[in-house]
């Protein structure tokens, strides 16, 4: 007899965050204040549990969420966000994934979403559902000595000013600053009250206690608030009793390359730090080519990171602008969901539509949304054999028109 696969009802909760903590490899303990929190935000419907039909206990679970996704252009798309992924391991190979993805798609179409996301905690997972990587991202650490800054300039030199704050500050000013470098970002999504709670301290988790950092804003001369950077600092002493202290950045949003500037300037010149610790950027960011010596920055991490899937092609295509004009067709396929078929896109106008004509392109739902942020080369995919090229050229029109001037990025885990 197989699994009962449905969404949980409330005095079911504690059962479902063992799980997802057992699935996650954090303590199976359960505190009351962690399930008071949960119910506080839950939307039960939206939380589904596969039941073993002998134990009647829960074994697998997953969660979504309604979300916002930034697209090249600025618009904001609605889309199923999915996270607290986890099968028991005694219950792994048997199809419950599969069929709680299936409830999942169902759910999103029937909600007119256009697109679902999720960060992969394994790669192999989740492009067999259609998910492709569509976000990617770096971290340095800076090696300050190396850089070549000087570090008497703490403070800016455009006229504006940084000042260390406390986290009422940033309760305050967070929220407004993350929408204006939202709307120019493709990639970040919306972040909601409970996000600012949990990041400012206001709640937290018992398996993952919150830690006091600083907190520096930065004002324009005109006082506007347009960059903020969090971040904590280790205490680490020589034998020499020399001071080599690290400053991990737990998040950095600057709206002006002026902020970002001013913002990294500032870490890098604190006293007895040594080395700064980006935290995850986007590919391309600013901060080692704003180092007299970018190699300084050495690399840490890269990795994949969002994970795009299109349901509703012509809606998603449609939402986002391109760089330049033109005309592909594309013909997709998809096993698990309801993208498959053909499509004329016209780039110039931002229309897609269903087609009967010639494809140009061939390629998998997955690989459609690892191309829709823009920063997944078509021309790289042909050549590893996951898009295939009806017509001569095509790729190197798709790379034209889907890639962005700069590289999308999700500043958000979740």
């Amino acid at each position: 007899m197989s699994a009962d696969i449905r969404p949980i009802a409330e005095s079911e909760l504690p059962d479902w965050v063992r799980t997802v903590h057992t699935g996650f490899l954090v303590s199976p303990r359960v505190t009351e204040s962690d399930i008071a929190q949960r119910a506080k935000y839950c939307d039960f419907s939206r939380m589904q549990g596969a039941f073993d039909p002998d134990t009647g206990r829960c074994v697998a679970a997953l969660r979504s969420f309604p979300q916002e996704l930034t697209v090249p252009g600025g618009a904001a798309v609605r889309s199923t966000a999915v996270s607290n992924v986890a099968v028991l391991p005694t219950h792994r190979r048997q199809g419950l994934l599969t069929r709680m993805m299936a409830g999942e798609f169902a759910a999103a179409e029937a909600r007119g979403d256009a697109l679902m996301t999720l960060i992969a905690a394994e790669y192999p997972i989740y492009g067999r559902y259609g998910f492709g990587p569509a976000t990617s991202l770096v971290e340095w650490e800076i090696d300050v000595p190396r850089t070549g800054l000087d570090r008497r300039l703490s403070a800016p030199v455009d006229g504006g000013r940084i000042d260390l704050v406390d986290v009422e500050e940033v309760r305050r000013v967070g929220p407004g600053l993350h929408e204006r470098l939202r709307a120019l970002t493709p990639g970040a999504v919306n972040r909601d009250e409970r996000w600012w709670s949990l990041a400012t301290g206001l709640e937290e988790w018992s398996y993952r206690p919150y830690k006091d950092n600083f907190h520096a804003v930065y004002r324009t001369a005109e006082g506007e608030v347009a960059g903020l950077a969090v971040y904590s600092a280790d205490d680490h002493w020589t034998d020499a009793k020399l001071p080599e202290n690290t400053v991990q950045v737990k998040y950095l949003l600057a709206v002006t390359p002026q902020a970002e500037r001013a913002l990294w300037q500032f870490l890098c010149s604190i006293d007895w730090v040594t080395k700064v610790r980006t935290g995850y950027r986007a590919p391309d960011d600013l901060a080692p080519q704003l180092l007299p010596d970018p190699r300084a920055a050495r690399v840490l991490t890269t990795a994949d990171f969002l994970w795009v899937r299109v349901l509703d092609v012509v809606r998603a295509l449609g939402a986002r602008t391109y760089e330049v004009p033109g005309v592909l067709v594309l013909e997709v396929t998809d096993e698990t969901g309801p993208a498959a078929g053909r499509y004329r896109l016209d780039a110039g106008t931002g229309v897609c539509e269903r087609t009967e004509a010639p494809a140009d392109l061939r390629l998998d739902v997955a690989e459609l949304g690892s191309l829709y942020l823009g920063g997944t080369s078509a021309v790289r995919l042909a050549a590893l054999g996951r898009v295939t090229q009806q017509r001569p050229g095509a790729a190197a029109l798709a790379d034209a028109v889907f890639r962005t001037a700069r590289n999308p990025w999700c500043p958000d885990i979740f």
